[in-house]
C-alpha cells in the first residue's frame, strides 16, 4: 500500500509539473492580423487619418473581420491568440501574455494577459 501511495504522489508531482512548466510568457503588443502582417499600424492610420491610435486601429480592424494577435516588434513575430474575448481590452497596448505556443501554428492557448 505505500508503494501505490508514494507512486501516486510521484505521479501526480510530476504531471503537474509537466503543466506548469509548458506555460510561457510573451511580450509584444495587442494588435489586429492585418496591421501585424504589415509590422505596424502606420499604413492603416495614413489611408484613414480618422483613426488616432493604435487602440482605435486595432478594434476597427477586427471589426472588419481581423484577429487580435500578439506582435512582438523584437523579434518581428506575429502570434496568434487562440482567445479573442481576453486580448480585446488590451487593444493596441503592451501586454505580457502567458500561455502556451503550439509551434505549428505560431498560436498561443492564453491563459492570461496582463498590461506590461
Amino acid at each position: 500500500m505505500k508503494f501505490s501511495g508514494l507512486g501516486l504522489t510521484v505521479a501526480i508531482l510530476v504531471l503537474s509539473g509537466l503543466g506548469f512548466a509548458a506555460d510561457k510568457t510573451y511580450r509584444g503588443e495587442i494588435m489586429d492580423s492585418a496591421c501585424a502582417a504589415m509590422g505596424s499600424h502606420d499604413g492603416m492610420m495614413k489611408q484613414d487619418p480618422s483613426i488616432k491610435t493604435a487602440k482605435d486601429c486595432t478594434n476597427g480592424c477586427v471589426a472588419h473581420g481581423a484577429k487580435y494577435v500578439l506582435y512582438d516588434s523584437a523579434t518581428k513575430t506575429v502570434y496568434q491568440l487562440d482567445d479573442q474575448k481576453k486580448p480585446m481590452q488590451f487593444a493596441g497596448a503592451k501586454v505580457a501574455v502567458t500561455g502556451t505556443l503550439d509551434d505549428s501554428t505560431k498560436t498561443i492557448h492564453v491563459t492570461k494577459i496582463k498590461a506590461s
